[in-house]
């Protein structure tokens, strides 16, 4: 390939002029209310307990400065990707969102859910209001995806065809619902919802790219997958990416950002050293993510 991976972030814009692409469509990026976000690095603080291994957050910097980060970067939409953990959360987060994005131009509108009363009347007010993205985490909210409660906002998802970013694999961390298991009964019933399966599912693999197979608009991100860092935990098997070359239309860019343990380049360098070609990188870091999102076709630049 003529585009050489980027070692540091200060190379990433020279690596996507040379790869001919405007910037990056990155579906996986984190923002959280302030006090919920002092929680969540604290939690990072004690990875050792929880994963077994140390995750020092290698963007714990302001909120204005993550953004910059990210423009700096390429990102050309940025996703405010939040999450519930109790009951009476979810809404109230689902406002912060749109301030945020009203605050912020270059912010999607996003929201999640949780499986409570009313659930399905703040997911039909948030798709009135423009909404672009959804991230659900099945172990931080301890929530089945196939669970009935959640049906109702499930079909009114499915019918505006907005995309959920869906974090329901056992890795790195098990919950009480994660596996495939429970995603393949939730398509059963919703075979038309638009779904990204966060982290392409790990460790499960296989598993979740049998869905992406089985069912024509769900998609696997690749958050994390194939760093160094993740592959100490859920490596990923190489005759697997045979089947990534097969799902080219399908896998789109995530990243994780600000809460991983290394630069931003890194998850690049990683997707670049899996050698499925330069058209394949256009399609995962750009094109694909750009359509998931309805994202305006930008005209490719020749610099920075």
């Amino acid at each position: 390939m003529s585009a050489v991976a980027p070692r540091s972030d200060a190379e990433v814009p020279a690596y996507l002029d040379a790869l001919g692409l405007p910037g990056l469509a990155d579906v996986h990026v984190h923002f959280h209310p302030e006090r919920l976000l002092r929680r969540i690095w604290a939690y990072f603080d004690d990875a050792e307990q929880h994963y077994g291994t140390p995750w020092p957050i290698h963007y714990q910097t302001s909120e204005e400065e993550r953004l910059r980060t990210l423009e700096r970067l390429g990102v050309r939409a940025v996703p405010a990707l939040t999450y519930a953990h109790r009951p009476d959360m979810a809404a109230d987060l689902n406002v912060w969102c749109r301030s945020f994005a009203d605050a912020h131009p270059q912010v999607l509108r996003c929201a999640t859910l949780y499986p409570e009363e009313g659930v399905t009347d703040y997911v039909e007010e948030a798709v009135r209001d423009g909404l672009q993205l959804v991230k659900v985490h099945v172990t931080v909210s301890e929530l089945a995806p196939d669970d009935e409660v959640l049906d109702g906002a499930w079909s009114v998802l499915e019918r505006a065809g907005v995309p959920v970013v869906l974090h329901a694999g056992h890795g790195p961390r098990a919950g009480r619902f994660s596996g495939p298991e429970r995603v393949a009964r939730l398509l059963a019933d919703h075979p038309d919802l638009t779904l990204v399966v966060a982290h392409m599912g790990m460790p499960d693999y296989d598993e979740f790219a049998d869905l992406v197979e089985a069912y024509d608009r769900v998609h696997l991100d690749t958050t994390m997958v194939g760093t160094d860092f993740m592959e100490r935990l859920a490596p990923v098997p190489p005759r697997f990416l045979g089947r990534l070359a097969e799902l080219r239309p399908r896998v789109v860019l995530g990243t994780d950002f600000p809460n991983i343990p290394y630069p931003y380049a890194h998850q690049l360098e990683a997707l670049h050293r899996w050698r499925l070609g330069e058209d394949w990188l256009r399609d995962v870091l750009w094109t694909n993510g750009r359509r998931l999102l309805g994202l305006d076709e930008e005209p490719v630049t020749q610099g920075w």
